[in-house]
């Protein structure tokens, strides 16, 4: 069991659950460290020193140095900042099951950090020149691993800084974690956690004893966002923001599609573009590229390919004469699939199924292989479903050996229950079904709803939408009131800030008075949001509808309280 310890330093804070069960345990500035039991909590009492601290204002994240630290043998100990988020928190818990001694740190609570304490990790609230320091002072990490989005004035990157520990981004962390590894680099503007979970998924149920990270929580993973095995796979959600991805070498290169997103990093969807070009460019010598042949985004990567090499291209995609031939100077193979019939592996005849997700027929190059079912719903999981074969097969490589792989693969496709906060189940009653889902995207709120729409074809569906940042809805604005414009009813709350202040001067109001076609309403506050669906609700106790909670931001705490809001009404009602 780790030990989380609450740091008091100017830059604390956290939210009122995570307050509430520490509040007790301070006295006046002095921090208690505790070790979490179930049953009752140990208190230990302790009082860090005051540490003098050099700041040097040129303090850099090492990316082009040798790493120093010793991946084969597995000793020593790492410091991550900015633990808390799902990127940082997955590698935490990989360096804790390769043998590492493992802390961290961020501003507030997450979920993710529930596991690493229970792994063993010692965790702090709050950034302090303490947290990178044993208790007497003596010893230092041997590395600290630093998120995208902490500061180089960070006081612990400081501080590391001035006693000589090295200082890493998650990049290059990454890079050097990776490259003994025949790395598959699952990368795309949307569906990039999904796809590399699934992935994963699979093989591991084809015996594959792999290793893999995902940026989110997977119920069906053991450990909820990683395998550890001693194979030489090695499954990664490879994540564009920042350019985190340019340091990898993978030997396959999965690109889901290619769209403007984290708008506060990229002007434009050129700039998306031309990253992924860069990303391409990594691709080990001998390698693959499994993309999407249908994303607009995607082809536009092989059209520049096409510009690059002179290869023959039919319609922006590869042709089926080409897609075997290597690129000059682009040494990989390029595999493409989607729903359209020239690419290398399409879906046909795509239906609903029972289980409320979706069956096709699967088809390579124009040959019928394997009816594929697959128990999540939405179009978009068809496409991931197909990044997945077309990569499992491309591992394989042997084609004599497509029709039994494909068997294999298909009962995991089947079983696969999908990501969490990807159209997530709260919980039913009154006829009411409350999802919940990260979409916060244009692109994924048409996604979910569509998936909303194929599972339950005759019920209302209403959008609680949580703009998150300013800069994304400011660029994005129109194209969210286009997406949101297919729900029945729209509820958008106030925008969750996230790392920004509002320098737009725009807000979630503005976004709901752009929503042409179902009744759309501004509540800035999500208490309010779950108070009027509750009794809305109430009014007509079996209203057939479905409630979707959308957005990357505390929007997600609206679908359990409106369900214990419900039910508390319920059982009032029965007395």
């Amino acid at each position: 069991m780790g030990k989380l310890v609450a740091s008091v330093s100017n830059s604390l804070h956290s939210p009122g659950s995570f307050l509430e069960k520490i509040e007790t345990y301070f006295f006046g500035n002095i921090p208690l460290s505790f070790k979490s039991n179930r049953t009752a909590p140990s208190i230990l009492l302790f009082i860090k020193k005051k540490n003098s601290v050099s700041v040097f204002t040129n303090c850099t994240f090492k990316r082009n140095e040798e790493c120093i630290v010793d991946f084969k043998n597995r000793k020593g100990w790492i410091h991550f900042v900015g633990i808390g988020g799902s990127g940082l928190s997955a590698l935490a818990k990989l360096a804790l099951k390769q043998g590492f001694e493992v802390s961290g740190s961020d501003l507030v609570w997450s979920s993710y950090m529930e596991g690493l304490l229970e792994a063993g990790a010692n965790l702090h609230i709050g950034h302090s020149v303490s947290n990178i320091m044993s208790n007497d002072g003596s010893r230092f990490p041997t590395a600290v691993v630093a998120s995208s989005a902490i500061p180089q004035d960070n006081v612990e990157i400081l501080n590391a800084k001035s006693v000589g520990v090295p200082i890493y981004k998650r990049d290059y962390w990454l890079a050097k974690l990776t490259e003994k590894y025949n790395l598959i680099a699952v990368s795309g503007s949307h569906g990039k956690s999904t796809t590399a979970s699934m992935l994963a998924y699979v093989l591991k149920a084809m015996g594959d004893d792999l290793t893999a990270i995902v940026g989110a929580h997977v119920p069906q993973f053991p450990d909820g966002s990683i395998f550890y095995g001693g194979g030489k796979n090695f499954v990664l959600e490879a994540d564009e923001y920042d350019g985190c991805f340019l340091g990898l070498s993978p030997s396959v290169a999965v690109v889901t599609n290619l769209d403007w997103e984290h708008v506060d990093i990229f002007e434009d969807e050129d700039a998306v573009k031309s990253i992924f070009r860069r990303f391409l460019k990594q691709i080990r010598v001998g390698g693959h590229l499994v993309i999407c042949g249908d994303s607009q985004g995607a082809r536009s990567l092989l059209d520049q390919i096409k510009q690059d090499t002179g290869l023959n291209y039919s319609g922006g995609v590869v042709s089926n004469q080409s897609s075997d031939l290597w690129g000059q100077g682009h040494d990989y193979k390029i595999i493409t699939y989607g729903f359209s019939s020239f690419n290398d592996w399409y879906a046909e005849s795509v239906c609903p199924n029972v289980q409320g997700g979706s069956d096709y027929i699967l088809c390579e190059r124009g040959h019928p292989l394997a009816q594929i079912s697959l128990e999540i719903p939405g179009v978009h999981n068809v496409l991931n479903s197909l990044a997945v074969i077309a990569t499992v097969l491309t591992l394989i490589g042997d084609k004599r050996q497509s029709h039994e792989s494909i068997a294999c693969l298909k009962l995991p496709l089947s079983k696969f229950m999908g990501v969490s906060r990807r159209f997530d189940l709260i919980g039913t009653i009154y006829g009411c079904h409350i999802y919940d889902d990260f979409a916060h995207h244009p692109t994924e709120v048409r996604a979910v709803l569509q998936a909303a729409r194929q599972r339950f074809p005759n019920k209302a569906v209403i959008v609680v939408f949580q703009p998150h940042t300013y800069s994304r809805l400011v660029a994005l604005k129109d194209d969210f009131a286009n997406a949101l414009s297919e729900a029945d009813q729209v509820v958008v709350s106030a925008v969750y800030a996230a790392r920004e202040t509002n320098d737009w001067n725009i807000n979630g109001k503005d976004l709901a008075a752009s929503i042409i076609g179902p009744p759309s309403e501004y509540i800035p506050c999500l208490g309010n949001v779950v108070d009027k669906l509750a009794l809305q609700i109430l009014r007509d106790p079996h209203p057939e509808i479905v409630i979707l909670t959308l957005g990357a931001g505390d929007v997600t705490t609206v679908g359990p309280k409106l369900l214990h809001e419900l039910q508390t009404r319920s059982q009032d009602a029965r007395r």
